[in-house]
């Protein structure tokens, strides 16, 4: 049997990141999940893209 399991892929997420937020920033990625359905994680990378695009358009 295979040491590694899961679902092969070309992306893989090694890094991890640990933040703090305030109550009403809780409350926001929460509706922000619930009017989705995308996980906290995928919203966060989300996120990052589109601060990344405004910062290189610069």
């Amino acid at each position: 049997m295979s040491p590694r399991t899961g679902r092969p892929t070309n992306d893989p997420k090694n890094g991890r990141v640990e933040i703090r937020i305030s109550e009403r920033e809780s409350t926001m990625l929460e509706y922000c999940m619930e009017k989705t359905g995308m996980s906290k994680a995928d919203i966060l990378r989300k996120g990052i893209e589109l601060v990344y695009k405004e910062v290189a358009e610069k």
